[in-house]
């Protein structure tokens, strides 16, 4: 049975007034009282669901989801979450349109960015690209009335008003613990694997992962990143080449994706001991590889949440009522061979 708020209520210590003061951001609550409510909805889960109001409004939303087309096995779950949605649509009022553009080109994300200016949607999500054309692009968007989620990666500085996805810092951080006790936090090279330093989450999560070795593991060295654009094939051959120049390798972190070719890298490499390798997204790759002791340790993140919590955002913003973080935070799971699911 779904949450109600009568539950929050309940729990919280308050009044169903109450509840409704804080769930639309209505003045007249004081903090600490607020801070029990927003408590109570994280603690049930509470989903507040527009879809019987705007059925009475007869309210129709147009969302623009522009995403990277590429061989990226976590991209291309994101954007079945996306069509899931748009199978949802009768019933939660949406009319959802997909745009493709290229992996890691901000001039195609711009171009897109455009067209959602000139179609006028309700809303727009997109995996961000941290250049300055899309920053100038975003602003755009916002001058034009039209709100802005971005998806997966961030672009802080610019007006969008939500982010949908995990701490990348923290994921990063979580990374290096994770790879200085499984060795020991002896004397070690490791590499990193990225897709491309064009991309904020990559970017922060080298940040939390170089920031947590060298404050826990010194001894623990790390190779200059190497950027395999979230390619499987450009990703096999450059952790093929970093296992042949460093063959005492002690660990890879990958923090991006092409983990496809990655494993398939430490599977044919002829080295003394197999490294230990930490992963991003649970993936049916990375899953069979956590099975067969490839992969150690495995980060994942939620990308029908995330799907979910930026058309709600959006529908909030369009609604003019307040966002509730509690609801909308993305966690970071993690996956070792003992608790796959």
């Amino acid at each position: 049975m779904k949450p109600t708020v009568h539950d929050i209520a309940k729990i919280a210590g308050v009044s169903l007034a109450t509840v409704d003061r804080v769930l639309n951001g209505r003045p007249g609550v004081r903090s600490i009282t607020r801070s029990k409510v927003e408590e109570a909805i994280a603690a049930l889960g509470y989903v507040r669901d527009l879809a019987a109001a705007n059925l009475a409004k007869s309210r129709t939303y147009s969302f623009v989801f522009i995403l990277p087309e590429n061989d990226n096995s976590f991209m291309i779950g994101l954007r079945e979450e996306v069509r899931g949605a748009i199978s949802r649509s009768s019933a939660e009022r949406t009319h959802i349109r997909i745009a493709d553009v290229p992996p890691f080109d901000p001039e195609a994300l711009v171009a897109a960015l455009e067209k959602a200016i000139a179609d006028k949607p309700a809303g727009v999500s997109f995996v961000a690209l941290d250049a300055p054309e899309v920053q100038a692009a975003a602003r755009r968007v916002t001058a034009a009335g039209i709100p802005i989620v971005t998806l997966v990666s961030d672009l802080p500085d610019s007006p969008r008003d939500h982010y949908a996805g995990i701490d990348n810092i923290a994921a990063g951080r979580t990374a290096g613990s994770l790879m200085g006790r499984f060795l020991s936090g002896r004397e070690a090279t490791v590499a990193v694997l990225a897709g491309s330093m064009l991309v904020r989450d990559h970017r922060e999560r080298l940040e939390g992962f170089s920031a947590a070795i060298g404050e826990a593991f010194p001894g623990i060295h790390i190779l200059p990143v190497l950027e395999g654009r979230d390619d499987p094939a450009l990703a096999e051959t450059m952790i093929s080449d970093a296992l042949r120049r460093h063959p005492d390798m002690a660990g890879i972190y990958s923090l991006g994706a092409g983990n496809r070719g990655l494993i398939r890298a430490i599977r044919k490499a002829d080295v003394p001991k197999r490294p230990v390798v930490i992963a991003h997204e649970l993936t049916v790759s990375t899953r069979a590889a956590l099975a067969d002791g490839i992969i150690d340790a495995v980060l994942n993140q939620d990308a029908g949440h995330e799907v979910r919590s930026a058309i709600r955002v959006l529908k909030a913003k369009a609604d003019g009522l307040p966002v509730l973080a509690a609801q909308e935070r993305i966690r970071i799971d993690i996956f070792l061979k003992d608790n796959l699911p």
